[in-house]
């Protein structure tokens, strides 16, 4: 072949390679979004395992059925006064995938979210806030035997200060007002803390007075049935309650905290304000002596942290499911019996990782253009044309 036919064939082959860039850039692309949209998601979530409990067998019974449960709290969906469209597309997509992930691949049984569902409740019009329980409830679909429980935050229901009965009852309408629920012999009782303010106004005294007939079906259900004065009713398991609130019992600060999760080293040493930052020392103290709970899980603080208050008693404060909140959301999975319970954390995709990969195809993108229109070796040849001119004189 001559040189007119070599040339005209480095032509075919420039043109075939230019007509495939929209392709090559395409699927780029979809892989891209593929990845850091879904897959990565199933990527990081897989490697979450449920603690391990041990169900020993009482008295010759069988062994005690154990119970997995999920917690997360403080999604604060955004609303319509300060919530960007495309900030609440994006956190609220995010979510979306992250819970739709962990409830195929965990399968957990129950699901309890620990208040400030919405970042706007205390405040929506009822058109808005008729919207964003839609919004919620289609993000939060599961399936009809895995059970979701919802306890109310702050900023669904309002501070004491803001917080009235026509907000509670929407709260209520829309996620029930269930104080206890029990399920394969675990007892759980879920406060609306908002309430516990302690200065006996309408909503906090029958607060206390719903938690105090609840106080009273737990001790009963320790007792003989039939004997001294809880008669021969329905009773419970005689198992010790968990705790679920969104406020956290108090403590000073969370300087004792620490993990990758919890609060920046600067703000470990702020001191928390009684009844704003955490319940106050009365509040805790009564419910720590109603209930004798032997796990507490809250939230409200956006960050992890471990504490043991009274005779040993746990609380974890689960962090935000929200990426606005934290670069890495957490949430809690709790294998229970009625005797024994065990905790892990699962981590979901740190939202740095998720832009770096971003930066990386858009990186790819860039060389592979300048690749195909034979920009990027330019350069070098120039250089190297030069160098070879000046070696010959």
């Amino acid at each position: 072949m001559g040189p007119a036919g070599w040339g005209l064939g480095r032509q075919g082959l420039r043109l075939l390679k230019r007509s495939l860039l929209p392709l090559k850039l395409t699927a780029i692309i979809f892989a891209g979004l593929l990845f850091c949209e879904f897959f990565i998601y199933y990527l990081v979530i897989c490697r979450c395992h449920w603690a391990e409990v041990e169900a020993p067998a009482w008295g010759g019974e069988p062994l005690a059925p154990v119970l997995r449960a999920m917690v997360l709290a403080d999604t604060h969906l955004l609303g319509e006064v300060q919530g960007h469209w495309l900030d609440k597309l994006r956190r609220e997509w995010q979510m979306e995938r992250a819970f739709q992930t962990a409830l195929w691949v965990l399968q957990p049984e129950v699901v309890f979210i620990l208040g400030d569902i919405f970042d706007e409740g205390k405040w929506s019009s009822p058109q808005a806030w008729a919207d964003d329980v839609g919004r919620f409830h289609r993000m939060f679909r599961h399936p009809a035997h895995v059970q979701l429980k919802v306890v109310a935050g702050n900023h669904d229901i309002g501070f004491h200060y803001w917080m009235n009965s026509f907000r509670v009852k929407r709260f209520e309408k829309a996620f029930s007002s269930e104080r206890l629920f029990s399920r394969k012999g675990v007892n759980f009782v879920m406060v609306n803390s908002v309430a516990m303010e302690g200065d006996a106004c309408n909503i906090c005294a029958k607060a206390e007075a719903e938690l105090l007939q609840v106080s009273r079906r737990l001790n009963c259900s320790r007792e003989v049935p039939g004997s001294g004065p809880c008669g021969a009713g329905q009773q419970l398991s005689p198992s010790a309650p968990i705790l679920l609130q969104h406020y956290p019992l108090y403590r000073a600060s969370d300087a004792n905290c620490s993990g990758p999760d919890a609060a920046p080293p600067e703000e470990r040493s702020v001191p928390f304000r009684e009844r704003y930052d955490s319940l106050s020392r009365e509040a805790s103290q009564k419910l720590l002596w109603w209930l004798q709970p032997r796990l507490v899980l809250s939230g409200h603080t956006h960050s992890a942290c471990e504490v043991l208050h009274g005779a040993g008693v746990p609380e974890i404060s689960v962090p935000s499911f929200s990426w606005r909140n934290r670069n890495n959301p957490s949430f809690v999975m709790v294998s229970l019996t009625s005797r024994d319970f065990a905790l892990s954390k699962c981590f979901l995709p740190q939202e740095d990782t998720v832009l770096a990969t971003y930066c990386g195809v858009v990186g790819l993108l860039v060389v592979l253009v300048l690749a195909h229109t034979e920009r990027l070796a330019s350069p070098f040849l120039s250089g190297w044309n030069e160098l070879r001119r000046h070696r010959s004189w």
